[in-house]
């Protein structure tokens, strides 16, 4: 199993190869244009500004995956709801490492005090991040059906969510 950590700015290069390879060959981005190390970067550094997390899977000193989330929508009613991502080296895929990086976000976006994470993904047949997203708890919540244009063909997206922590059993400490 790789190492799970929070991303450093030495990752980015890394991060922006993964991402660039599933805007480019994916449906789980609706993105069209790879973005630029630049772009990426700055991308990380306003999660980071959040205070939500970004993490990093690596394994033999390689970056194979990474995961973050950002608020699901910035509005402040909004600010204990997040919408988690999380992409892996092609070669990576199948081999249980979503899961994990998942796993360690839903840990760190709850020591963040977020208490919903949504899943918005690209593509209804992407039964791998639907896959990984249920075998955790994720329930769907719903399909928006032909809402993205890609590769010739219209797309759905997929939402799904879940509760975690205090969810809403109480009032947020910082409301």
């Amino acid at each position: 199993m790789p190492t799970i950590r929070p991303s450093s700015d030495q990752d980015v290069p890394a991060i922006t190869a993964i991402y660039g390879h599933h805007v480019l060959h994916g449906t789980g981005t609706f993105e069209t244009t790879p973005p630029s190390e630049s772009d990426m970067a700055g991308r990380r550094a306003d999660v980071l500004a959040k205070a939500l997390p970004y993490l990093v899977a690596e394994e033999g000193g390689r970056v194979v995956g990474f995961a973050y989330c950002q608020w699901f929508k910035p509005r402040p009613a909004y600010r204990f709801s997040a919408e988690d991502s999380i992409y892996l080296h092609p070669d990576a895929a199948g081999k249980g490492w979503g899961k994990e990086l998942l796993t360690a976000l839903e840990r760190e976006a709850e020591a963040a005090g977020i208490r919903k994470l949504i899943a918005v993904i690209g593509d209804s047949g992407n039964q791998g991040s639907i896959g990984v997203h249920k075998a955790l708890g994720f329930t769907q919540a719903g399909v928006i059906q032909s809402c993205g244009w890609k590769f010739g063909r219209w797309l759905d997206i997929v939402i799904m969510e879940k509760s975690i922590g205090e969810a809403d059993r109480t009032a947020p400490a910082a409301a």
